[in-house]
């Protein structure tokens, strides 16, 4: 059976490239691509792909919103994820948003159609550097994530009340990579709200109350 794959990500070089180097296997097709989440959901729908392969970094709505979106409307569509991101909290994230499986960008094209076969069959497939985090996560799931210096920035400014175009302009970063931040942030903290995680901070003592 061939594999239809649908390919996400917001760098047209990287769709380009990945439509080449899938080319060169027979049992995959490339039927479309999608260049951020909203649009991969759309396709997935109108397409019916077996696999997606999804970056995770995108602007509109990222890979891991647009993989439980997808994974919950189209249970029998996998989702493997393709990014630079190697966060433990990223790679927990999008296990519990229904990927099959998590690679990072600097693979051989072997793998990645390898992976790809895995997914369709639903079985899991995750890099060395990925599956450690997982397994980190299950021995020790109380371990609190520490922020990054990145993250503790925007937990400063969400302390100020900025929202998240006023941090983006501040920070000199895109809207989208803020609220890539921010989920990260909530998800580490444990909260579901920008609230409650400035509230959070404050008790753990990362901001003070007058940040």
């Amino acid at each position: 059976m061939v594999i239809r794959v649908l390919i996400v990500d917001d760098h047209c070089i990287v769709r380009e490239g990945l439509r080449m180097l899938l080319a060169c296997d027979p049992n995959l097709e490339v039927v479309g691509e999608a260049a951020d989440g909203a649009e991969a959901i759309q396709r997935a729908r109108q397409l019916r792909p077996n696999v997606v392969v999804m970056d995770l970094l995108m602007p509109v709505l990222d890979g891991i919103s647009a993989t439980r979106a997808i994974r919950n409307e189209l249970p029998e569509t996998q989702v493997l994820v393709l990014t630079i991101v190697l966060e433990r909290v990223s790679v927990v994230e999008a296990i519990r948003a229904g990927a099959t499986g998590y690679l990072l960008k600097d693979i051989q094209a072997a793998e990645l159609h390898t992976a790809i076969k895995a997914a369709a069959a639903g079985q899991v497939y995750l890099s060395p550097q990925t599956s450690v985090y997982l397994l980190d996560a299950v021995r020790m799931p109380e371990r609190p994530e520490p922020l990054t210096p990145r993250e503790m920035d925007v937990l400063r400014l969400l302390a100020q009340g900025n929202s998240n175009k006023e941090i983006a302009r501040t920070l000199h970063l895109l809207e989208e990579t803020v609220k890539f931040h921010v989920r990260h942030i909530l998800a580490k903290l444990g909260v579901q709200s920008r609230t409650q995680a400035v509230l959070a901070a404050i008790r753990l003592g990362i901001v003070s109350p007058q940040s």
